[in-house]
């Protein structure tokens, strides 16, 4: 059965591809009908990506969150089915064309990734880890929705593209807003259950190892958006461009920690 994870991360892979292009063609063409059948290729691929998932989960005997590999693989579906959710109950299918290349060079950052089977390092055997970081697929899922919503915006914002083409810009500015506001309180959560684990772990809640230190900065990064946006009534660009910076911290505490500045979490992707 381990086998059959290269041709199921391919075929995601793919099908992920496809659904973006199917996007891309339809605000290209001005042919809105066309997303419907990218929202359907969307849903394929996120079945897919449960596939994997489920496949690794009966691989390793537990929840597939023990390492880079299983943590981008959840990364990616809680991105595609928070957008496939989104997309239905505010009508956000062309926003699909912004958010389908993060699953796309997930994807692709899977394939250079080591998905063999190891066992667990004597820390990570705790019901901790679930908690911890489940919080954090969430938030991370939430988050790059958001970034996607924003990017949209500014696009929106600054160029010609039809009314019809993208949702209007207070739409997108309102889930952008809605993803970060649900997304906090799961990263807060990760905080919380990772200080309760290092102490388990370790002997000490917090230590300032690297992804520790970064995923404090992230926490803060968003902690400041709302901060504004309820004080000062920040919203519009202000806004999308502290959500850009959000989660350009979301993915340096992912991946560019574990590649630059190594430490006791360099085996674990939360």
């Amino acid at each position: 059965m381990e086998q059959l994870q290269l041709p199921l991360l391919w075929a995601m892979l793919c099908t992920y591809i496809a659904s973006f292009m199917l996007y891309a063609f339809s605000i290209w063409a001005k042919r809105p009908q066309i997303r419907a059948f990218g929202s359907q290729i969307a849903w394929l691929g996120m079945v897919l990506n449960g596939v994997l998932m489920v496949l690794r989960a009966l691989l390793i005997n537990g929840i597939p969150l023990n390492n880079g590999f299983e943590f981008g693989m959840c990364f990616a579906f809680a991105l595609v089915l928070t957008f496939n959710i989104v997309e239905r109950k505010f009508d956000l299918a062309a926003v699909g064309v912004f958010v389908l290349p993060i699953a796309v060079v997930l994807s692709i950052w899977l394939l250079s990734v080591d998905m063999s089977i190891m066992p667990l390092m004597p820390a990570l055997r705790s019901y901790w880890l679930s908690f911890h970081v489940t919080a954090a697929v969430i938030a991370y899922g939430t988050f790059a929705l958001s970034f996607a919503l924003s990017i949209a915006y500014l696009i929106k914002e600054k160029s010609s593209i039809k009314e019809d083409s993208l949702p209007q810009l207070q739409v997108l500015d309102e889930v952008s807003y809605k993803m970060i506001f649900i997304g906090l309180p799961f990263l807060t959560i990760m905080l919380i259950t990772g200080a309760v684990w290092a102490e388990y772990a370790w002997g000490s809640f917090w230590s300032w190892d690297p992804k520790e230190t970064w995923a404090l900065i992230t926490w803060l990064v968003y902690a400041f958006y709302l901060h504004v946006r309820f004080i000062k009534g920040w919203k519009g660009r202000k806004a999308a461009l502290l959500s850009i910076i959000g989660f350009a911290a979301v993915i340096f505490t992912f991946i560019g920690v574990s590649y630059l500045l190594p430490g006791m979490h360099s085996y674990l992707a939360g």
